[in-house]
């Protein structure tokens, strides 16, 4: 899992109005869950970008002045419902002997037979919720889509993991070949 740096400065100003105050500068209001209490603190919007608008997981170094620095993940954001402005994030602190259950995105790999043979790849998935160490965690869960025919489905069960659990239902698919209408019917009439 890769690691990314993000620099906070403390807060004792907590309440509506002092998170108010602080996003007009530009700071967007976060807390940090973990063994040894919360911490509060607040971190420039730009900064958080690399972590909020992605699909990848990382493993967060969290600097916070005066504070310390923690190892974290990222645990939760809220965002404005008109504008999508980040409002409040929240990290959780990784603990190495604890398991943590935390979403990772699916990567595809190859080209299914049943899309050489004219069908169309619809992703149903585009994360699995997994249980583990933080240690045993990838960056992404690879699925080997090959073999992968006309009107056929790849489910949670069959993807192959190692050292953690996924959580999902295993009867959930993953990725699908659907039979496009034109393909029917040719289907149709080569069975007449």
């Amino acid at each position: 899992m890769k690691t990314i740096t993000v620099v906070g400065v403390p807060r004792t100003d907590k309440g509506k109005s002092a998170a108010e105050k602080l996003r007009s500068t530009g700071f967007i209001p976060c807390e940090l869950y973990g063994d040894s209490g919360n911490v509060h603190f607040a971190v420039f919007e730009p900064h958080l970008k690399p972590i909020l608008y992605t699909p990848e997981v990382f493993k967060i170094q969290l600097v916070i002045e005066d504070t310390g620095i923690y190892e974290s993940l990222l645990k939760e954001a809220q965002f404005h419902p008109v504008n999508e402005m980040p409002l409040h994030v929240d990290f959780h602190q990784i603990n190495e002997n604890r398991p943590v259950k935390i979403e990772l995105p699916i990567k595809l790999v190859g080209t299914p037979a049943g899309v050489l043979a004219g069908g169309k790849l619809v992703k149903n998935l585009r994360k699995l919720k997994v249980k583990g160490l933080v240690q045993n965690l990838p960056e992404a869960i690879e699925v080997n889509i090959d073999k992968l025919e006309l009107g056929k489905s790849i489910k949670v069960k069959e993807a192959k993991v190692e050292n953690f659990e996924i959580l999902n239902p295993p009867s959930i698919p993953i990725a699908s070949v659907e039979v496009p209408r034109a393909l029917r019917g040719k289907q149709a009439e080569a069975a007449k």
